[in-house]
């Protein structure tokens, strides 16, 4: 049987892609396959997703038109080293691992063929339809490629082309992103709680603010810092919270942790 859709490594953002892609219909059940070694994530593709889910990878790469690689970076030179011998020349593999490049895969699939390679960065709010996706063409990657591509993430994200050289950048912006959002609201919640809050009115409080505020971002014509200016009255609350922050340098830290993020993508790609 071939199917539509093959996952190597079915992790979180691998589920993340799934749940888009059959939500919106772009696939069925039965035309996407997944491969793990992990036991627990088989049986929630299988059980939950009702995917097929199995082990061999080589079995997945044999039997798919795209192949979807979401395996750690660490693992990924061992995994194309199984796949490139079984797939098919014109099979098209999207890459979502971070710091590993076009080049990698399409040397470490082997000589075999002119591999179509299109390297990926997603984020897991694809698990509930706001996803972002930036996509960068491998060498041999056509422009019918990209729109398979583009058709499988549009599902539950909104989708940007970039050059390859700006993928790590892209990484440390919005694919650990989220990360940095749900650490900011950790620190609001325990906050709110050494004021004297409970933790449910800590959670609630600063759960839908940060809601809230994305939204304004999202639909409002004014930026960020026109948009928290209006909220930042001279001399009140809101602005002796900011200059705070600014006294301790919190503004240079953000900027300093998604460079860090950016280098560390890099090294993961030597």
């Amino acid at each position: 049987m071939i199917y539509g859709l093959g996952i190597i490594g079915a992790g979180n953002m691998a589920e993340a892609i799934v749940r888009g892609v059959l939500r919106a219909g772009v696939f069925e059940p039965g035309q996407i396959i997944a491969a793990d070694v992990t036991l627990a994530r088989r049986d929630l593709f299988n059980n939950e997703l009702k995917v097929k889910a199995i082990e061999d990878v080589r079995e997945v790469a044999e039997a798919s038109k795209v192949i979807l690689l979401s395996v750690k970076p660490q693992q990924m030179a061992s995994v194309l080293a199984d796949l490139g011998p079984v797939m098919k020349p014109g099979t098209l593999v999207i890459s979502i691992a971070a710091g590993i490049s076009s080049a990698f895969i399409e040397k470490h699939l082997g000589p075999q063929a002119k591999w179509h390679v299109i390297r990926t960065m997603p984020n897991t709010p694809m698990l509930v339809g706001e996803g972002m996706v930036a996509m960068a063409s491998g060498t041999n990657a056509t422009s019918a490629d990209m729109d398979t591509a583009r058709e499988l993430f549009e599902s539950s994200a909104s989708v940007i082309e970039v050059k390859e050289s700006q993928i790590d950048a892209v990484t440390a912006v919005s694919g650990s992103g989220p990360a940095y959002f749900f650490f900011l609201v950790e620190q609001m919640i325990a906050g709110g709680v050494q004021l004297g809050l409970s933790p449910e009115q800590a959670h609630q409080l600063a759960t839908k603010t940060a809601l809230g505020a994305a939204k304004m971002l999202t639909t409002s014509s004014d930026s960020p810092a026109e948009l928290r200016r209006k909220v930042t009255s001279p001399g009140g609350t809101t602005n002796a919270a900011i200059v705070l922050m600014q006294e301790r340098k919190v503004d240079q830290a953000i900027i300093d942790a998604l460079k860090a993020a950016d280098k560390r993508g890099k090294e993961l790609g030597q």
